[in-house]
């Protein structure tokens, strides 16, 4: 199966969690025909990953002025001061920019610090009210690691939804309990869009076995139908694991 199949990025798509949001960011912005990509947190720069990258206050403008060799087309606001990074918009900036256009919108909507798992601080993610797909992700390389700031982003947050203590080792129903807990990679997602929980690194047997028995556990919750595991930084789907 493609990324296409897999994820179905239609509207707006949100990608929160830990692990390869950026890389499945791009990746999707690559399949796709067009696809603007943008981010409601502050973003790395990416002028690499898309045609062109433009800084606006009026990315509905940048998206009708769009040459054809633009897309993938990235909007920003603007720097963060003198920083290697790009600003994100206001979540309502993107609700507007998703319904003046068809062409699917990819936000990144949480930062991890390239961390392989994270649980959200108490103003993360900044989800859009109106996403119509938000895809939480874990690297399952998390598993087997401590749980300190080495390999997780924000390790309290996650000590406080799994029972964890600083040090101990995260096991895959760890990644089940964050992945799917209300203040987790659930938090914040609009009650109409789909979640489509991705574990990402999958780059041998051994890690796609363990992929495995996670997806089968996080497809208990009501809201997800499908779990894809993949290679992002390979642009690849591993497979995608259904209810």
């Amino acid at each position: 199966m493609d990324l296409i199949e897999a994820f179905d990025p239609e509207g707006a798509v949100a990608v929160v969690g830990a692990g390869g949001k950026k890389s499945t960011l791009y990746a999707l912005s690559a399949a796709l025909d067009q696809a603007v990509v943008t981010a409601t947190v502050r973003i790395p720069p990416f002028e690499g990953h898309v045609g062109r990258l433009v800084v606006t206050d009026d990315p509905v403008g940048a998206i009708e002025a769009a040459d054809p060799g633009d897309w993938p087309l990235g909007v920003v606001p603007g720097r963060d001061g003198d920083r290697e990074r790009y600003l994100g918009y206001e979540t309502e900036t993107v609700e507007k920019l998703a319904e003046a256009t068809d062409v699917p919108i990819l936000i990144k909507a949480d930062g991890a610090r390239r961390r392989w798992f994270k649980a959200p601080a108490d103003d993360e993610p900044q989800i859009p009210a109106t996403a119509d797909v938000v895809v939480p992700v874990a690297s399952v390389r998390a598993v087997g690691e401590p749980l300190t700031d080495e390999r997780v982003h924000r390790p309290e947050r996650v000590a406080e939804l799994t029972g964890l203590d600083t040090g101990d080792e995260i096991h895959p129903d760890d990644i089940v309990t964050v992945l799917t807990h209300d203040d987790g990679g659930l938090k914040g997602v609009p009650d109409g869009a789909r979640v489509v929980p991705l574990l990402n690194m999958v780059d041998d047997e051994s890690l796609e076995t363990t992929a495995r028995e996670i997806a089968a556990d996080v497809l208990e919750h009501h809201r997800v139908d499908r779990v894809v595991l993949g290679r992002m930084d390979l642009r690849r789907v591993v497979d995608v694991v259904t209810a």
